[in-house]
């Protein structure tokens, strides 16, 4: 388990090309949009959070589930973990402008699906009371 960035983000300069694995954009598009890497990265856009305001933010969130998901984001470039000298050590979670970046993009579908709610629970009774007749 990696131990992170002790006070200062780590900033990548130079990538060996031959180690690159080719991400395909379904391989992106997976990652962002599972059950609960949307509702960290909200949290983080906010500024840097720690693990346990996460844990308390996003529900239903189990504390693997939380470790497991911000270590993806973190290897997908969306997270910068810093690990502060302190006893106990204080972890946070910042949002990296990649990130925010992406912040434009769900703010438009979280619009979209706000504005449609009401129409989309209202298809499902429509459909469930036609299947089950």
């Amino acid at each position: 388990m990696s131990q992170g960035n002790i006070g200062v983000p780590v900033q990548v300069t130079e990538i060996d090309p031959e180690k690159l694995d080719v991400c395909t954009v379904l391989e992106v598009i997976n990652r962002i949009s599972g059950k609960w890497a949307i509702g960290i990265l909200l949290e983080a856009i906010r500024g840097p959070v720690r693990f346990t305001e996460l844990e308390r933010s996003v529900a239903g969130i189990s504390r693997r589930m939380l470790t497991l998901t911000l270590r993806n984001l973190e290897r997908d470039g969306l997270l910068v973990r810093t690990i502060y000298p302190t006893v106990p050590p204080r972890v946070e979670y910042e949002a990296t402008p990649m990130a925010k970046e992406l912040y434009q993009s769900l703010s438009g579908l979280l619009g979209w699906a706000e504005q449609h709610r009401e129409d989309i629970a209202a298809a499902r009774v429509a459909y469930d009371g036609q299947a089950a007749g």
